[in-house]
């Protein structure tokens, strides 16, 4: 039995329970040391104030991130009535106050449907896009102006958890699944505004990203006592659809080599496996042959 290999030569997934106040580079820093490698990205940021599952990969499971970041994702929220911000969130100097009492849940359900299904969504100004090459954020934080083009997002679901009544403002809890790009703020921002009062993002935790929901996460604290990750095999079983080669077609892979007289059944990346079960590429079908967009042994 051969030993288990060391800390920085493991590939694969880290599901980690971001905590509040930390960036998600902040969490890839961290990543590294307890990793022993330098090789650690993540598949799409949270903000500081978000929790939840942030999904990092390290070593050779890096070249997978890119195809992980365009998975839907799952949010629990409260967004506050009553106040608006200049970052759409808990974290921004507030921009405006009105009263919010009058809200109850019949009118915050009324407008839900409006941010259910294909939509066109502005950005939160204060966001990562680049404007002009600099990013949205810095031009705000700088005094400047932006202006964000709407752009194309599908929420799933939208489902509203409870109303509750803080003051003159009232606090909305729900639960949206939504595509990748989706801002969080954006919606509270909007919904604050057809309801006539303003609104902002007070809390955001996200349970999910494509097949890894957050009973998979591990605090910081709990990857300090016990690094654990969810290896390649088992990141692409989640991941992708599947197609198990025969050994000479297997043998193909391996060298990159594109395949002729096989099916694989989607117009998207798929992930092939020798029939050991190990995970060796994925490949796209083009035509009547499967080329390769990535190899990974």
């Amino acid at each position: 039995m051969s030993a288990p290999s060391p800390q920085g030569q493991q590939s694969g997934l880290v599901i980690v329970d971001k905590p509040a106040g930390w960036t998600s580079h902040d969490v890839v820093g961290r990543m590294r040391r307890l990793a022993e490698t330098k090789k650690v990205g993540h598949a799409g940021t949270l903000d500081p104030m978000a929790t939840g599952v942030l999904v990092l990969g390290i070593n050779r499971a890096t070249r997978l991130l890119g195809y992980l970041t365009h998975a839907d994702k799952e949010y629990l929220a409260t967004i506050r009535l009553g106040q608006s911000t200049v970052t759409d969130d808990a974290e921004g100097e507030v921009t405006s106050t009105a009263s919010a009492a009058h809200i109850g849940e019949a009118a915050v359900q009324a407008v839900l449907p409006a941010y259910t299904g294909d939509i066109q969504q502005v950005p939160s100004s204060v966001s990562a896009i680049k404007v002009d090459g600099v990013r949205s954020y810095a031009k705000v934080r700088a005094g400047g102006e932006v202006e964000l083009k709407a752009r194309p997002v599908t929420i799933s679901a939208f489902d509203l958890a409870s109303v509750r009544a803080e003051g003159d403002f009232v606090d909305v809890d729900v639960r949206v699944v939504c595509s990748s790009g989706t801002y969080i703020r954006a919606l509270a921002r909007d919904i604050g505004n057809d309801l006539g009062v303003g609104g902002h993002l007070t809390m955001l935790r996200r349970t999910r990203v494509g097949g890894f929901p957050l009973r998979l996460a591990r605090t910081l604290e709990e990857l300090e006592t016990e690094l654990h990750v969810i290896g390649l095999d088992d990141v692409a079983r989640a991941s992708f659809d599947s197609y198990d080669l025969q050994e000479r077609e297997a043998n193909d892979v391996r060298f990159g080599r594109a395949l002729t007289g096989i099916d694989l059944g989607a117009p998207r990346a798929v992930a092939l496996f020798d029939p050991s079960g190990e995970f060796l590429a994925l490949y796209e079908q083009r035509g009547g042959v499967a080329k390769p967009v990535a190899v990974f042994v």
